[in-house]
């Protein structure tokens, strides 16, 4: 999808263009205490189920840990098998924000070096929390990456009558030869009203507004969301790790900050 221009600029009364108020940073973790903030973060336990995925998400420090002012989800390849008896060949890390902070429109935005290899799958997005089911409470998917696009980030909505596969979105590509799990890059969404927008490194690759959507489908983007990081490994996006997939894989994130308009 390319992006739209569907907003309004401000224009001054000397006619010209007037500047968008600043952002004003509201909420963040730069992961520089020892350990993760049960403040802000809940981790999951379990396997979520969905997808396909073939990962079990644990809370352990083999899986979850800070070091050097960076937070690490580690995606290893072992048999596990949890207190709820299921068992998986692969354990990674999700941790989340619900419960403990969640915002209505604003910028969210986190520095991430991301893993590589068939069957990765790292992301930071953000979910409704309205007591509905999904995908009726709307899902925001800032970053995600599938291990065999190196080089390639994907922007999403996801909404009653347009989720799965048919989320709304479009793909930033890094210039040739460049991957992603190379170095740190700035992952951002600006979210509006009736707009959202995405940005990698300052630079906007899509724009997203209610006319967008199928006919009749609902813009469910007018309530709290919370924030969540995962590394999850396998599904029917990504696929199965192969022979070419080296363990361990590192999702590494050096911030995550919100905002809001001043």
């Amino acid at each position: 999808m390319m992006p739209r221009a569907c907003f309004t600029l401000a224009v001054c009364a000397a006619g010209m263009l007037a500047q968008a108020p600043p952002w004003k940073m509201v909420w963040h973790d730069e992961f520089s205490d020892s350990r993760l903030d049960p403040s802000k973060w809940v981790c999951m336990v379990g396997s979520p189920g969905a997808n396909s995925e073939l990962e079990y998400y644990t809370d352990r420090p083999q899986n979850l840990y800070l070091e050097g002012g960076m937070l690490v989800i580690k995606a290893l390849q072992e048999k596990y098998r949890g207190s709820d008896g299921v068992e998986r060949r692969f354990t990674s890390a999700r941790i989340d924000t619900r419960g403990m902070f969640s915002q209505a429109y604003g910028k969210f935005e986190a520095r991430i070096r991301l893993p590589r290899g068939q069957g990765m799958w790292p992301a930071f997005w953000i979910m409704g929390e309205a007591n509905t089911r999904w995908p009726d409470r709307g899902e925001i998917d800032i970053m995600e990456n599938i291990g065999r696009e190196p080089s390639t980030v994907h922007g999403t909505v996801h909404g009653p009558g347009y989720s799965g596969s048919k989320g709304i979105g479009a793909p930033f590509m890094l210039p040739a030869g460049q991957r992603f799990s190379d170095d740190f890059h700035v992952f951002a969404a600006e979210w509006e009203p009736k707009e959202i927008r995405w940005y990698v490194d300052g630079k906007r690759f899509q724009s997203i507004c209610p006319a967008d959507l199928p006919a009749g489908a609902r813009w469910v983007y007018d309530h709290p969301f919370f924030l969540l990081l995962n590394l999850a490994v396998g599904g029917t996006w990504p696929g199965d790790p192969d022979a070419t997939t080296s363990f361990p894989q590192s999702m590494v994130v050096d911030y995550v900050r919100v905002y809001q308009r001043q």
